[in-house]
C-alpha cells in the first residue's frame, strides 16, 4: 500500500496518542515534526523515530518529504496553520475544535476546496465502531424524543488556575475553555445523528479569566429535545442516552465510547406488577486503538481522491462550530480570535 507521509505540529500527549493509533495502519509514515523549540522537536523525534525536524511550519509545509499534516496546537492556531499547510498542497487532519469560530472554519474549508486537498476535523469518537453501533441502534428505537450527553471532568490544570496561574486550558486568548475543550464532544455527535436544531438555549459559568468553567445547552428539534452538560471544574459519571419511543441507546463515555447498550421499551409484566426490559450489550469488538479510525479515514480520503469525510464532513464541522459560536454568544465567552473575523 502507498505510504502517506505525515508531519505533526504540536508535541503534546494527544499527538503521542494519535501516533500510537496511526501506526496500526500500515499506510501511515511519520516523517516530520514541527515545534517552536528545536530541543522539544529533537526529544519528540527521538521518542517516535522521526527523521525530519523543523521549527518553521512554512519550511515543513514546503518539504517534499511531507504529504499530510496533523495539527494539534492550541485552538487559536488551528485556522492559520491549517490554511498555510493547505496552501502548500498538504492534506490536513486538524484537532478538534476545527477553529476558533465559524468564520475561521469557512476560510479553512474554502482553502481546502480551492487547493484540492483533504481537510478533516479529528473528532475521534464518531469514527469508531462503537459510534457506528450507536447510529445503527438509533434506527431501532422508533421516534427519538431526547438526546442527553455529559462530559464533565475536573481538569488537572484547574488547581494551577486556582493557585493564580493561567494555563492554556483556562485562557480565552487560546480560544479555550470547557465548551471548546470538552463540550464539543457532546455536541458534534448530536449534529452527526440529528443535524442542526431549531433553537439553542445555553447557560454557563464564566471564570474570572473570561473562559467558561462549565455550561449547559438545550437544543430544540422538531419532536425532540437535546441537552448537554460539560465542565472542567467538576466531575460527572453520567452516560450519554438517546431515548426513543421503542427503546433507549446508552453510550458510556461520549468522548471515548467503550460500551454501547440497547434497552428495548419495557412491556407491562403480566399481573400488573411492574415493567421490565433486558439491556443488550451491542458494543463493537475490535483490536484497534481508538485513534486508528480517524487516521485510517483520513488516509482513505487521500488515496481515494475524495475531499471530505461522510461523518467528519465540512457540513458537520461547520454546523458544530455555528452552535459553539451561539453558545458562546449566550454565555458571554469571547475570544481575541473573534475580533479577526
Amino acid at each position: 500500500m502507498e505510504k502517506i507521509r505525515f508531519g505533526v505540529v504540536g508535541t503534546n500527549f494527544i499527538t503521542d496518542w494519535v501516533i500510537n493509533g496511526a501506526r496500526q495502519d500500515s499506510r501511515f509514515a511519520l516523517t516530520a515534526v514541527c515545534s517552536r523549540s528545536m530541543d522539544t522537536a529533537q526529544a519528540f523525534a527521538v521518542r517516535h523515530g522521526i527523521p525530519h525536524l523543523f521549527t518553521s511550519l512554512e519550511e515543513m509545509a514546503s518539504s517534499p518529504e511531507v504529504d499530510a499534516v496533523y495539527i494539534a496546537t492550541p485552538n487559536f492556531r488551528h485556522a492559520d496553520q491549517s490554511i498555510l499547510c493547505m496552501e502548500h498542497g498538504k492534506h490536513v487532519l486538524c484537532e478538534k475544535p476545527l477553529a476558533s469560530n465559524a468564520v475561521e472554519a469557512r476560510k479553512m474549508i474554502e482553502t481546502a476546496e480551492r487547493h484540492g486537498v483533504v481537510l478533516m476535523e479529528a473528532m475521534k469518537p464518531v469514527m469508531t465502531p462503537n459510534f457506528t453501533a450507536v447510529r445503527e441502534a438509533v434506527g431501532r428505537i422508533g421516534k427519538v424524543r431526547r438526546y442527553f450527553s455529559s462530559y464533565c471532568q475536573y481538569s488537572s490544570r484547574y488547581d494551577r488556575y486556582k493557585a493564580g496561574e493561567l494555563p492554556n486550558a483556562f485562557n480565552p486568548a487560546y480560544s479555550n475553555g470547557a465548551l471548546m475543550d470538552i463540550g464539543v464532544y457532546t455536541i458534534y455527535p448530536m449534529v452527526v445523528l440529528f443535524g442542526m436544531p431549531v433553537e439553542v438555549r445555553a447557560s454557563g459559568l464564566l471564570l474570572p479569566s473570561g473562559a467558561d468553567g462549565q455550561g449547559t445547552a438545550v437544543f430544540r428539534y422538531e419532536g425532540m429535545e437535546a441537552t448537554v452538560i460539560y465542565s472542567k471544574i467538576a466531575d460527572s459519571f453520567l452516560p450519554t442516552e438517546i431515548q426513543g419511543e421503542k427503546g433507549t441507546v446508552i453510550a458510556d463515555r461520549i468522548n471515548s465510547i467503550g460500551r454501547v447498550t440497547f434497552v428495548p421499551h419495557a412491556e407491562n409484566v403480566s399481573g400488573g406488577k411492574g415493567r421490565k426490559s433486558d439491556p443488550v450489550d451491542i458494543s463493537a469488538v475490535t483490536g484497534k486503538d481508538e485513534y486508528y479510525y480517524e487516521v485510517a479515514e483520513f488516509i482513505n480520503l487521500i488515496q481515494s481522491g475524495k475531499r471530505e469525510s461522510a461523518l467528519n464532513s465540512y457540513r458537520n464541522s461547520l454546523d458544530t462550530m455555528l452552535l459553539l459560536d451561539e453558545i458562546r454568544r449566550q454565555t458571554g465567552v469571547v475570544f481575541p480570535a473573534d475580533g479577526h473575523c
